[in-house]
């Protein structure tokens, strides 16, 4: 496949092999302002690519774009576990930007691929829209200064740190019963290892804590990275900056929060994408050491509108007719009728209009239909059916995924 670029550049999309994906990973880096991998850290991240799953944009013998995805399985509301595309190492080398390289990358993967939820964590938002990718899920950024939880706060088990080896073979087992817990959490298959901890464990230095009940399972963790505070005076402490942060329930939250809020030499733990419903202003004794800042966490795109609609569960409100706008992927493109019974193609005339960006924005709930309408995000043929909408769309709890990738 080859298209035609500004200036005369002609390129090409295609598939990988093994021995092209250094360059791959050196191109998306690259697009970060980041150097390329050395010999020993390449070896670890190679283990992070599915075989088959990474493209790249050529101009002539030179890659100047790269898109990649691993397999894994995301929980949609209602419990179901659908297969999703996790993308990732997105990149286009700065003197071919604005060219259509990503466009064209994006849709062969979205056409490629076999799931029918692609979701991705975008590091410039405004990108993404244009290949149907809506803002699905919201999270926080929590930022708390070293203190106490209040002395009410119950406990439910013991905390203590983990090595490598034991991070690496005991948590990739004790992570699946912890995914239905709440829709918008994936499963982690081992690539993704790869990429969070195996990556950080030979980069950086990365300290697991992991917690255990009464009978010594562990149902939850901690990791996190010290980072010093570049102070020559003792009394300003190093911050903990934390990328997982796992739980069964909220009593083994208290206790990973009661954890990191007690080491020692800390000034403050910054934990990214909580979920937006955590409750830890309401935890410490100092309601002032807490800041908390609502985030975009993950993009979702509904590759396979009919499957995906399917999957989920509904809320009990009247039918609505809901016509889906998808260029980029035009067999999604249609009229369907949603209900508490389940979704089915429709010739009924539709009472709304979604895009596919918009329909990523709703499928897990995080904006509600009428939300979006009184913003002009999507057009309404008939006022009525956003409340039944929004009804529908409803979910119990905030969707979270909370696992980077």
């Amino acid at each position: 496949m080859t298209g035609t670029l500004a200036r005369g550049t002609a390129f090409e999309i295609s598939v990988l092999d093994d021995e092209q994906l250094r360059t791959a990973n050196t191109v998306f880096r690259e697009s970060l302002h980041e150097k390329p991998l050395d010999d020993d850290a390449w070896d670890v991240l190679r283990g992070a690519y599915e075989p088959g799953r990474t493209y790249g944009a050529f101009a002539g013998e030179t890659m100047i774009g790269t898109v990649a995805s691993f397999a894994t399985t995301m929980t949609v509301p209602g419990g179901a576990a659908l297969p999703m595309a996790a993308v990732t190492a997105v990149g286009v080398r700065a003197d071919h930007r604005r060219r259509g390289a990503l466009t064209r990358m994006m849709r062969r993967l979205l056409e490629d691929i076999d799931e029918p939820l692609a979701t991705l964590h975008a590091s410039e938002p405004t990108i993404y829209g244009r290949y149907g990718y809506g803002i699905g899920m919201l999270a926080s950024t929590v930022k708390v200064r070293r203190g106490a939880l209040r002395d009410e706060v119950p406990t439910a088990g013991t905390v203590g740190l983990l090595t490598k080896d034991e991070t690496l073979t005991l948590l990739p087992a004790a992570y699946p019963p912890l995914q239905t817990r709440r829709a918008g959490m994936m499963s982690r298959p081992p690539v993704w290892w790869t990429i969070n901890y195996a990556r950080r464990f030979s980069q950086e230095y990365l300290r697991v804590a992991a917690h255990r009940d009464t009978a010594g399972t562990i149902d939850g963790w901690v990791a996190y990275r010290p980072v010093g505070s570049n102070s020559d005076d003792p009394r300003v402490g190093d911050r903990l900056i934390v990328l997982d942060f796992q739980a069964a329930d909220q009593s083994v939250a208290n206790d990973l929060w009661r954890y990191l809020l007690g080491v020692d030499l800390v000034e403050e733990v910054t934990a990214y994408f909580r979920p937006a419903d955590e409750p830890i202003q309401a935890m410490v004794t100092n309601l002032f050491a807490v800041r908390s800042e609502t985030e975009d966490e993950l993009y979702v795109r509904v590759a396979d509108v009919p499957r995906a609609l399917a999957a989920r569960t509904y809320g009990a409100a009247d039918p609505v007719a809901v016509e889906v706008v998808d260029p980029l992927l035009p067999n999604n493109s249609g009229i369907y009728l949603i209900s508490p019974r389940g979704t089915e193609r429709t010739n009924l005339p539709a009472r709304l209009t979604l895009t596919a960006e918009t329909l990523g924005m709703v499928y897990f709930g995080a904006w509600r239909p009428s939300d979006l309408a009184a913003i002009g995000r999507l057009a309404v043929h008939d006022p009525s059916a956003l409340a039944a909408a929004d009804r529908l769309f409803a979910v119990d709890r905030p969707a979270w995924c909370g696992s980077l990738f």
